[in-house]
Formats: structure tokens, sequence, C-alpha cells
């Protein structure tokens, strides 16, 4: 028999890739690979596990991938809620991050999202934010998976003082980690509204030298667009791909009002989006046409945006939001249905990241990045069909153990890598200076 580090038992296998569910079968894993997928049978005749994880009212699936979020941002949870997204910037957060934003603050605020997301099945995440080598540390201490975005803007922050200086120092912090196994580096120009022509030019000029990828929020308003349409006569779209930005590395973000000539160039191009439905209602942006967008072949991923913009870092909510906001916005209640769903929030979201061939699925030879789910509650019961559910029913609460590289990061619902009174020590001491700050 051959000897390997992990069996997993669970009532269902949901591996994504391909679509159904299994039941009667083990996950093996070893070397923090997915060894096999095989029946139970099969699993006691060729393998002897030195640990066996027995799971029977649960579903195994992939790990979670949050497409965009600001992790840092968690510690403004709430700061400025019912109010239009231009005013929130501009009033509540911008000012804020002016005096607080520091490398204390972003280690502090991505530990406390790591620590959120990792108990929420999420294992992965594409990441924007201010002084991206103390969010890289965060992670790495967690144990988490993550695409770091290197923030670009056109003003001065106390982060740079301008563009040539956002660039260097999201270099920087990507060479001073390139060797980490679970993290990757993307530059991230703020939006088409921060960031002018030449700025782009260079963030291409770098992106292609390096093989990076690229990240911006995209048409999240209708104001945004009609200002880009007034001053240039063309959408933002259209006006960064004549400036070279897209193409199959350009990850979109929120793309809520795109038109059909967009979407033909977001298809032809092989971009990517990522569609954030609860930040998009609760900052009244509109709600994107992600059917027309998965019609046309593009890949969708799902993420939650910052807290301070949805107040949670819960895919499990996004999956249902996503689900119901496509039946009502297109009157089709068979739009997005929950195979479709679940892809959007584990392997497309992975392909969005460029981490397609060691996550986002249960297959043989991939990292095993596993999230197990309990289904046994009593709100969730009768369970006809564990997909349906993972979408519909059951949430994050209903995560109990999670596995990264076949590492236990979350166990029986402790979380193993971060400590947490001390994150919420340190997050009661940024309250009280914010909550100051506003006084």
């Amino acid at each position: 028999m051959q000897a390997v580090d992990l069996r997993i038992d669970a009532h269902w296998i949901v591996p994504v890739e391909p679509a159904g569910t299994l039941t009667g079968h083990a996950l093996i894993v070893d070397g923090g690979k997915i060894v096999a997928l095989v029946p139970t049978a099969e699993a006691d005749a060729r393998y002897a596990p030195r640990e066996t994880r027995d799971l029977p009212s649960h579903v195994l699936i992939p790990g979670l991938v949050n497409a965009h979020t600001h992790s840092a941002m968690t510690l403004m949870r709430g700061i400025a809620d019912d109010v239009p997204l231009k005013p929130w910037l501009t009033d509540h957060i911008w000012p804020r991050e002016g005096r607080f934003v520091s490398p204390d603050f972003v280690f502090d605020g991505t530990l406390l999202a790591c620590a959120e997301m990792l108990r929420g099945g999420v294992t992965a995440c594409n990441d924007m934010y201010f002084y991206p080598d103390d969010s890289a540390r965060a992670y790495d201490s967690a144990g988490m998976r993550a695409l770091i975005g290197a923030p670009v803007l056109d003003f001065p922050t106390a982060y740079a003082a301008d563009p040539d200086a956002y660039i260097a120092r999201g270099l920087a912090a990507r060479d001073a980690w390139r060797r980490a196994p679970l993290l990757g580096f993307a530059l991230a120009p703020h939006a088409p509204y921060t960031v002018g022509d030449e700025t782009f030019g260079k963030v291409v000029m770098y992106a292609r030298q390096l093989d990076l990828p690229i990240q911006t929020h995209l048409a999240e308003t209708r104001e945004e667009v009609d200002n880009a349409i007034a001053a240039t006569g063309a959408t933002t779209l259209a006006r960064l791909d004549r400036l070279g930005v897209t193409g199959p590395t350009f990850i979109a973000i929120h793309a809520v009002h795109v038109n059909e000539h967009d979407i033909a160039l977001l298809a032809r191009q092989g971009c990517h989006v990522v569609h954030c439905p609860a930040s998009n209602m609760k900052l009244a942006s509109g709600i994107a046409p992600i059917p027309a967008l998965v019609a046309a072949g593009i890949n969708v991923a799902l993420g939650t945006d910052g807290a301070a913009s949805n107040n949670r870092l819960d895919v499990f909510s996004e999956m249902r939001l996503a689900s119901l906001l496509a039946k009502v916005a297109s009157n089709d209640a068979a739009a997005l249905p929950a195979p479709t769903v679940l892809a959007m929030a584990t392997i497309n979201g992975a392909r969005a990241l460029g981490i397609d061939a060691v996550a986002g699925s249960l297959v043989p030879g991939k990292d095993a990045d596993v999230v197990a789910v309990d289904l046994s509650g009593v709100s969730i019961q009768p369970v006809f069909d564990p997909l349906s559910h993972l979408v519909n029913a059951a949430g994050r609460e209903c995560v109990t153990d999670v596995w990264v590289r076949g590492k236990a990061i979350v166990d029986r619902r402790a979380l193993l890598t971060i400590d947490e009174p001390a994150v919420l020590a340190r997050t009661r001491a940024w309250q009280h200076k914010l909550a100051t700050s506003a006084k």
C-alpha cells in the first residue's frame, strides 16, 4: 500500500472540474498535493494514510477565491455606511487613509481579513492596497494565497509621491517576496479616473516586461463612464484598450456599466471580470450584466470588495447574491445556476489570479486547497442537492476545516495560523484611533 499524508472521507465531494457531485469517495493528499479522488473501497485497498478525517455530514469543495478585495480596509468596516461611492471615497475613506495608513495598519488589517476569509473557506484572494510588502507579511504568516496588487495613482499619498514611486515600491515588494510559494504580484492602477494615459503606459510597459497581471476598477459607476465619454469620446474600457492595457492577464474589477461593444472587446482580448455584487448594491453602483458576460465566454470571478464597502468578506453570500441578481435583472430564473456560480467562486477566480494550474478545483496533481462544509444544521435540512445548497442555503458559518497545500489552517473551526486574541486587541486599538479622528 502507498503511504500518504492525509485521507479525507466526506459524504459528498464537489470537485468543480468536472462539474457534479461525488458520493462514496475519498480525497487522498500527499506532499501538499491531491494524489487521488477515488471510491472509498479503492482508497482502502491502495493507500495507508498517516492521518484520516471522517466527515460524514460534510461536502468537500475547492478553496474559495475572493477575486477582489482591499484587505487592510477591514479596519474601516462600517465607518461610512449608506453613502454613495464618490463622497464615500473623498469625504470618509481617503482622509482617514491619509492620516492612518501605515505599514502597521496594513499588516494588522490584512491579518484581520485573513482570519475572516479563512474561517469562511477562502483560501486565496486578489488584494489591492498600499504597502504591499506588509500585506505579503500578513498573508505569509496566515498561510493564505494572495495575488497582491501594487497600487498606482497619479496623486501623492503617504505611501508614494508620484506614479514612478508607486511602481518602484510595488516592484520592490514583488522582488522581496518572489520566492514565496503562495504569493504573486500584479500592478494595480486604481481606476481610469485616478490614473492618466502616461501612467497607464508605464504600467503596461512594466507589466509586459515582467509578465505581471494588471488589475483595475473599471466602469463601476455610470458617472465614471459618462465622464469618460464626454472627455474622450470613448468608454473607459475602450480607452484602456487603446493604451494596450487589455489582454489575457487583465482583470477588470466591477464592469457594471459595460455596453455590447465593451463586452465583445473583453471577450476578444481574453480579459477577466470580477463581479462584486454586494459592494455594487451597497454603493448603488448598479447591477453588472453577468449573464451577458458569461454568454460571451468571458471568465467571470467573484469578489467581495473591501469590508469598508461591503462589511463582509464572505464569498458564500456573494455566490447567493450573484445568482439572485442575475435572475431578477435578466427576468430568467435559470440564469447563473448553482454550478456556474460555484465555478465563479473557485476555478474562475483561480484563472483570473493565474493560479488555476495549482488551485480552484479538486483535481489530482493540484495543490490540496480544500474546504469542508458541514451540511447537518437544521437551517439547511433536508439536503436534496448539496451543490445547490452551497449557493442557496449554506453559509460561511458551515465551514469547519480548511487546508492550503495540504496543511490544516482551520481545524474543527479553530484557526491554527493566526493568534485571534492578539489580532482582536490590535483591531480595538485601531478602532479607537479611527473613531477619535472623526470627532
